[in-house]
């Protein structure tokens, strides 16, 4: 059940951390999150300018991904208490960036592909400070919503795997457009619990957003790729 967050006279949430200690880690996870987009970006200048993504066929792509990214994953979880998560979380941003290189130089092929692109990243930086803004004013527990996103997220990731067989245009629309909604509430929920003080480490924390900004720009981007481009 949904409760509201309480705070006694010293400062301490019923999560047993204080105010300070709680606008720090959110203040690190700013500012992780914001040297992140540096590698991604690298990753993906240099994946489109070399081409080496689009040399994989979809099911090898799709399975260097999976394989890659829950290996960082799983590195950035041992080593989030060390001097070796910050960097390991970075090196993850840039296979990330570089991962999303086909995407993006398919839609760089595009006429009006370099504003599609500046387009997919405002509208996801507008997303994400709409819900950094939202957060801030929710006053309810949302432990409870992440449980059901997190399904959703599985039911994503099995309807896209199994859409690189069925090559569903529908499909694909169908669930950049889901992807989005699941996202974009998952980067609410995130930045509440780092605000309620149910996550105290900025590294995880960092590594939660960064999945969800990430996954709402790649939506965004194919959206606008199918639906805004043009071939001249």
């Amino acid at each position: 059940m949904n409760q509201s967050l309480q705070t006694n006279p010293d400062g301490f949430s019923a999560f047993g951390t204080t105010a300070a200690q709680r606008n720090r880690v959110l203040r690190n996870t700013y500012a992780l999150l914001a040297l992140s987009m540096i590698p991604t970006v690298l990753g993906a200048w240099l994946g489109v300018a070399t081409g080496i993504t689009s040399l994989m066929t979809p099911g090898v792509g799709a399975i260097v991904f999976l394989v890659g990214a829950f290996g960082f994953m799983f590195a950035i979880e041992k080593t989030k208490n060390s001097p070796a998560g910050v960097p390991m979380l970075l090196a993850f941003t840039f296979f990330m960036g570089l991962m999303m290189a086909r995407l993006i130089g398919t839609v760089l092929g595009l006429s009006n592909g370099a504003s599609l692109v500046m387009t997919a990243f405002a509208g996801t930086g507008a997303i994400f400070l709409g819900m950094a803004s939202l957060s801030t004013v929710i006053k309810r527990d949302l432990t409870a919503m992440g449980k059901w996103l997190f399904i959703g997220m599985i039911m994503l990731l099995v309807a896209g795997i199994a859409n690189i067989f069925i090559q569903s245009s529908a499909l694909m629309i169908t669930l950049s457009v889901v992807s989005m909604g699941i996202f974009s509430a998952f980067i609410l929920h995130d930045l509440k619990r780092v605000q309620d003080g149910l996550e105290t480490n900025y590294i995880t924390a960092t590594l939660g957003v960064y999945l969800s900004i990430y996954n709402v720009f790649q939506s965004l981007l194919a959206l606008l790729g199918i639906f805004g481009g043009r071939d001249e």
